[in-house]
């Protein structure tokens, strides 16, 4: 879904997402959209689309460091699953470079590869502790919590449920700790897309294997690798059958934007959802 419309229309799109059978609905978490105007905060956003739709599920992908610290965050994460009625997940990522979108937005030097790790890793464990104690204290490198308390905590147990990008080394020994969903972005320039998301799930099912742990939600963000998801209602079936081959359990398409490279035609779009819906199955 797109923040970019004022409501009430915003919460019509999101009520039509909910009769078209959609499981779940998602957000970027950003200032704006690499200098897109107008572009309304996600948490925001959320909490009123939790409260004009009844079974969707609602959520990030994803939130990260950029702009957000853990505990403000934790305390909106608290509130929007409590007005959802526990339908919230939150995707959490090391966030994106893109200085005209939030990266630097708060001042301060460009964050390199490794402290962007760094930062994630501590930003996810701190916020881990927020949601499921009813009182935190942390001192860390990046970020700190002293005497937050968090009663009566989140409706879903033991907390909103974290789903978690993270496609190198690091970041999968993140998820493999924390994560109850990943989720991943296949670059076409680094191969072949089905070729990428094969190594990265192999890559995921190590890391959770020496973790000791499962994830069993995989996430596949589509739009970015030039593949035809939305050609057609036989393109998209040709094309998750095989991703759920390699084990993607879900798959997240972007609401047909006009004049982008989001673009669709709405008709596929809606017969893609009806198909589905009526199969029962998770997209």
């Amino acid at each position: 879904m797109w923040p970019m419309r004022s409501w009430p229309e915003t919460g019509e799109l999101w009520r039509r997402a909910e009769d078209l059978g959609f499981r779940h609905a998602w957000l970027y978490d950003h200032l704006a959209w690499r200098g897109t105007t107008p572009w309304y905060d996600t948490y925001t956003t959320l909490a009123a689309a939790a409260a004009v739709t009844a079974r969707i599920r609602i959520g990030t992908l994803v939130t990260s460091p950029n702009f957000r610290h853990p505990v403000p965050t934790a305390h909106a994460i608290r509130t929007i699953d409590h007005v959802s009625g526990g339908r919230l997940t939150i995707g959490v990522g090391a966030g994106g470079t893109h200085r005209d979108s939030d990266a630097g937005v708060l001042g301060g030097d460009d964050w390199t590869p490794g402290e962007r790790a760094s930062r994630l890793a501590e930003w996810v464990e701190l916020l881990d502790l927020l949601l499921r104690r009813p009182e935190t204290t942390l001192e860390g490198t990046y970020y700190t919590a002293r005497d937050v308390v968090q009663e009566p905590g989140c409706v879903q147990r033991p907390r909103v449920p974290l789903v978690i990008a993270g496609d190198g080394p690091r970041g999968m020994r993140l998820a493999a700790r924390h994560a109850d969903g990943w989720v991943t972005s296949p670059n076409a320039g680094e191969g072949e897309p089905w070729d990428v998301v094969r190594s990265r799930l192999d890559a995921l099912d190590a890391a959770c294997e020496a973790a000791g742990r499962k994830i069993d939600d995989r996430i596949l963000l589509t739009g970015f690798s030039g593949e035809p998801w939305l050609e057609s209602p036989g393109s998209f079936d040709d094309l998750a059958g095989r991703y759920a081959e390699l084990g993607v359990t879900e798959i997240a398409l972007h609401w047909p934007r006009p004049g982008s490279a989001f673009d669709a035609d709405m008709k596929v779009f809606e017969t893609i959802a009806a198909n589905h819906a009526e199969r029962g199955e998770r997209r």
